[in-house]
């Protein structure tokens, strides 16, 4: 039995869900699943690269196949790399898959379950999809697919025939489940797996010089953070309102760490209202997050409001694991704030509220025991639920009862 993962980037790619997957594929070859990854031969952040066609690393089968190279940056781009990935991803596992093998679909490029589907049946293998987000509904949140047209409905209803389907939906929040279940896809194929951090990488500093504060000129200041992409789907004109309000804290500076479509625009606009409290630094190797989220005295978690149940920002697993408190910026229920108020290791602002934004990173700012306790229960909750290890043993599970059919 072969467990096939289909997913447009894999290691050594650095991105999120490439890692995380990465994480789990390594994880299994090294308990002896014989595991295949079929994805591209491009990393995330640089559409030209060129990785081999096919590789062999720790024991997992690397099979990355042909496609378009236009890149993340125009949509019509995207959508022709999309087409290409699901015929030639298509083509491929008809190739290698076979009976009673595992197909693991993620959701990169959308929508996957549903080629994922056919060849399932074909080959009367089991299916399993890995639901990082929610497409259409994140399309249409944003204004780029008509939720009451014609092609909207039509995606939605092969998307929940594949789930309807498939032996299960893994879905990475209580709040997915809901809506998959509001859509007809039965209760018990769906299963919670929450994102991960890798907590032995990502640890609190304590004690520890952080090279980067000197490296970054950063020495002595208060320092807001926020790591990671930022694209559609996040919001940073809430985080920008509290800056210029803050303009005058001269010991405060906003650091983002990361690329995207947004931050591009954040940058844009910093230079338009003439803000000297941003610092802007590139993607950080895995290697050195410690140092790259231990630089924080608080971390920002943003996300467009129109996204709850839809998205679940990955992010916020290695902020825990760097004993950081969060400030969630988006909807006041959800998936990150439910869990940042439940357990106090972080505070949550309504979007668009920058007021709001600026008075709690002020209270931070003049009493750093908040941020202390608040970090160290984010530690915590991080250790009990969030760890890599809790997250791979539950997957190993889950597959064990999916080959048994149970």
């Amino acid at each position: 039995m072969k467990i096939i993962f289909i997913n447009r980037f894999f290691y050594p790619d650095e991105s999120a869900t490439s890692q995380i997957l990465s994480d789990l594929a390594f994880y299994l070859s090294d308990r002896n699943y014989d595991i295949h990854i079929i994805t591209s031969r491009q990393r995330y952040d640089n559409a030209s690269a060129k990785l081999p066609p096919i590789e062999i690393t720790r024991s997992v089968k690397i099979y990355r196949i042909w496609t378009s190279r236009f890149g993340r940056d125009r949509l019509p781009g995207r959508l022709i790399d999309y087409l290409s990935f699901y015929i030639c991803a298509f083509v491929q596992l008809f190739s290698i898959c076979s009976r009673d093998d595992i197909i693991i679909a993620k959701t990169d490029p959308p929508m996957l379950s549903i080629p994922a589907r056919m060849i399932a049946r074909l080959r009367k293998a089991k299916q399993v999809n890995w639901l990082q987000d929610l497409f259409p509904e994140v399309a249409m949140a944003l204004g780029i697919l008509d939720k009451d047209g014609l092609i909207g409905k039509l995606m939605i209803k092969l998307r929940n025939s594949s789930l309807v389907n498939s032996d299960l939906n893994v879905v990475i929040g209580e709040h997915v489940k809901e809506k998959l279940i509001a859509e007809g896809v039965p209760e018990n194929r769906i299963h919670v797996i929450h994102n991960w951090a890798n907590g032995s990488i990502i640890q609190p500093l304590t004690g520890t010089t952080n090279p980067l504060l000197e490296q970054w000129g950063l020495t002595g200041k208060f320092i807001v953070e926020h790591s990671g992409n930022l694209g559609r789907v996040h919001d940073f004109e809430t985080v920008i309102d509290a800056a210029e309000i803050l303009k005058h804290e001269k010991n405060i500076v906003f650091l983002f760490i990361g690329g995207g479509i947004k931050l591009e625009e954040l940058a844009q606009e910093v230079f338009i209202r003439n803000l000297d409290n941003f610092v802007f630094k590139r993607h950080q190797p895995r290697e050195t997050l410690r140092y790259s989220l231990g630089i924080a005295d608080i971390h920002l978690v943003v996300l467009n409001k129109k996204m709850t149940g839809l998205i679940v920002p990955s992010k916020f697993y290695g902020i825990c694991a760097a004993g950081k408190p969060v400030i969630f910026v988006g909807d006041n229920i959800g998936e990150i704030p439910e869990i940042v108020n439940s357990t106090e290791s972080g505070v949550t602002v309504e979007q668009g509220d920058g007021d709001r934004l600026a008075e709690l990173i002020l209270r931070f700012k003049n009493n750093a025991d908040i941020g202390k306790n608040m970090g160290a229960n984010a530690r915590k909750i991080f250790d009990e639920r969030f760890s890599v290890d809790i997250a791979l043993s539950e997957w190993e599970k889950t597959l064990q009862r999916v080959s048994a059919g149970t």
